[in-house]
C-alpha cells in the first residue's frame, strides 16, 4: 500500500473526473506527500524535544503522563473532534495518510461540516495540556534558557503551521484554518457534498457569514 493517496485522483468528496487544470487543487493542500510530512515533523519536533529535555531534567518518570497526554490527544481525541469533519477523512482505508496525523484509526464516521462549540473547546484545551505541560516544569523549575528555546520552537512551530500549512488546509473546520474565503468557494464548487453541509450549519445556527457557493 502506497504511503499517500494518488496526487492525479480527485479525492472522494470532489465530483470532477480529473485534477487537471484544477483552481482549487493550485491553493489547497487536496493531496499529502512524504515532503510534507517530513516538513510538519521537522517543524513540530524541535519544541517536543526541548520540552521533554527540561522535563527530564525534573525526573525522566515525567515524561510518561506527557507521552500518553500526546498519544492520546493526537491518536484520539483530535481525530474526533476535528479530523472527522477533514474531508481526507472520508477517503478509503482505517488510518489517516496526512501529513498532522499520520497512521491514527478512523474509528468514527465522517462529519462534514463545522466544529460544534464543545469539538472546539476540547481542541483547545488538548494543544494547551500538550504544549503546556513541558512549560509548567520549565518555568516551576526555573529553566530559563530552556523555557526561552521552548517559546521560540513552540511559536516557530505554530507559525510554519499557519504560513505553510493552515493557510492550505481543506480542513475549513479546524480553528486555526487560514484559508480565504474565495478559495474556500473553489473547494465547494468541487465538492458540493461538503458544501451543502455547511450551508446547512450556517442556516441552523443562524450564521450569515460563512461563504457557501449560492448554487451549492
Amino acid at each position: 500500500m502506497p504511503l499517500f493517496f494518488d496526487p492525479g485522483q480527485p479525492i472522494a468528496t470532489c465530483v470532477s473526473e480529473t485534477c487537471d487544470r484544477c483552481p482549487a487543487a493550485k491553493v489547497l493542500h487536496c493531496h499529502f506527500t512524504f515532503r510534507d510530512l517530513t516538513h510538519f515533523l521537522l517543524a513540530v519536533l524541535p519544541s517536543f524535544l526541548v520540552g521533554g529535555a527540561g522535563i527530564f531534567h525534573q525526573g525522566g518518570w515525567w515524561l510518561i503522563p506527557w507521552i500518553f497526554i500526546m498519544l492520546g490527544f493526537f491518536g484520539l481525541v483530535e481525530i474526533r473532534v476535528l479530523c472527522t469533519h477533514c474531508p481526507h477523512y472520508a477517503e478509503t482505508g482505517k488510518s489517516l495518510r496526512c501529513w498532522a496525523n499520520y497512521g491514527s484509526p478512523k474509528l468514527w464516521r465522517y462529519r462534514p461540516g463545522p466544529m460544534v462549540f464543545w469539538e472546539k473547546l476540547v481542541f483547545a484545551t488538548g494543544l494547551l495540556l500538550v504544549w503546556g505541560y513541558p512549560a509548567y516544569f520549565l518555568i516551576r523549575d526555573f529553566q530559563s534558557f530552556l523555557l526561552l528555546l521552548y517559546l521560540v520552537t513552540t511559536a516557530g512551530f505554530f507559525m510554519t503551521l499557519s504560513a505553510c500549512f493552515c493557510s492550505r488546509c481543506m480542513n475549513f473546520a479546524c480553528p486555526l484554518n487560514r484559508v480565504e474565503d474565495e478559495n474556500r468557494k473553489r473547494f465547494w464548487e468541487k465538492n458540493p457534498g461538503i458544501a451543502r453541509a455547511w450551508k446547512a450549519s450556517a442556516q441552523k445556527s443562524g450564521d450569515q457569514e460563512t461563504p457557501i457557493p449560492a448554487d451549492s
